[in-house]
């Protein structure tokens, strides 16, 4: 087993399906907002254009292979697929529940549960609510049911033969520590034990530890949100000229990523156990097409390799298999924070992950 296994963060959102047709127009993805996207300010980047890949269509299994070959070729040890479950209803399931039934691409997964409301707060419609994210006892026993068979495949990450199920906002839920006991009930009935990841949000205090989370993880760049630290002042200024397009109430946050990177890689590793996020970059203009907008400028190759090879030299894995690093993400484009090649630096990112996992994770 490698010292560290690297984990990218997967979005399954590049495929039409029936809500996004309702809700955004027929043949609405992912893709529709990023091709869209234009430049804000002098040297602004985008669109982010898609390179060795192209536009992946993840209904075809051709893609998902050519994504997970690449991943492996480049130190990326799995992926991190995000599931959408509303009182059982499922989003954006094909592409994984393909890959479950088919067996490929034969390359590590684990799930993570976007377990948020399902609304437009993330493009420039943010006033109705889509589908709403309903507790119950009865749906998350039948939610944990619904998920045996990923948990039963030999491909799902596993830490000390427990299967690793993240929780995208842990204490969301009206009784968590209720929750995650229903889940554990559930999956031991098929003789499966599970290990709950926290992601974290800028807790001050590891909260969701007291409610039965096994680890945090940090998730870049939510886990900060101070950004006044990471400013580029000299794009700062171009506030002025924000103003007169956007208006007062629209003024993005310009921050510097090589400051942001410094800071973040600087911290130590805190007392308890949280498995520590990397990010090649942070652009949500994208979806903020008439709003306010985030993002991190200044972004390369280098200064992510420096991230990584940082991030590798103070993180001590917890066990030999508690060893995790989450990349975020492999294929976020709609927010500038992608692995996956674009036209602009193609590989070089996934070429500098490399480098650093061939130096820092020999085999033990």
């Amino acid at each position: 087993m490698k010292k560290y296994r690297s984990i990218a963060i997967y979005l399954p959102q590049y495929h039409p399906l029936p809500l996004n047709d309702e809700a955004w127009g027929k043949g609405y993805t992912e893709w529709t907002n990023v091709t869209s996207s234009k430049p804000r300010f002098p040297g602004h980047y985008q669109p982010h254009l898609p390179g060795d890949l192209g536009f992946v269509d993840l209904r075809l299994e051709e893609s998902r292979i050519a994504q997970a070959q690449l991943a492996k070729q480049f130190g990326i040890d799995g992926f991190c697929y995000y599931h959408y479950w509303f009182t059982g209803r499922k989003l954006m399931e094909r592409p994984f529940e393909e890959v479950l039934s088919t067996g490929k691409p034969n390359f590590p997964f684990m799930l993570c549960w976007a377990n948020e409301n399902w609304s437009r707060a993330w493009t420039d419609r943010a006033d109705n609510l889509l589908i709403e994210q309903i507790y119950s006892e009865e749906d998350d026993r039948q939610h944990i049911r619904d998920l045996i068979p990923a948990f039963k495949d030999s491909r799902y990450i596993r830490i000390d033969g427990k299967c690793v199920f993240a929780i995208w906002r842990p204490l969301i839920m009206p009784n968590p520590d209720r929750t995650l006991q229903i889940f554990r009930e559930e999956a031991a009935k098929e003789g499966i034990e599970l290990y709950f990841i926290a992601v974290e949000h800028n807790e001050k205090t590891p909260e969701y530890l007291k409610h039965g989370y096994d680890a945090g993880m940090e998730f870049q760049p939510h886990c900060h949100y101070n950004y006044s630290k990471y400013r580029d002042y000299s794009l700062f200024r171009l506030n002025k000229i924000c103003k007169f397009f956007f208006g007062k109430a629209k003024i993005p946050a310009i921050n510097s990523y090589k400051k942001y990177m410094h800071y973040v890689s600087s911290k130590p590793m805190p007392a308890y156990k949280r498995y520590p996020c990397v990010m090649p970059g942070w652009d949500n203009a994208a979806r903020k097409k008439n709003r306010a907008f985030v993002c991190w400028v200044g972004n390369t190759p280098q200064l992510f390799k420096e991230w990584v090879i940082r991030t590798f030299r103070k993180f001590t894995p917890f066990s030999k298999e508690e060893n995790l690093i989450f990349v975020n993400a492999w294929n976020e484009w709609g927010e500038g924070c992608h692995l996956e090649p674009d036209l602009k630096w193609r590989t070089q990112f996934l070429e500098a992950y490399k480098e650093v996992t061939d130096e820092y994770n020999a085999e033990i």
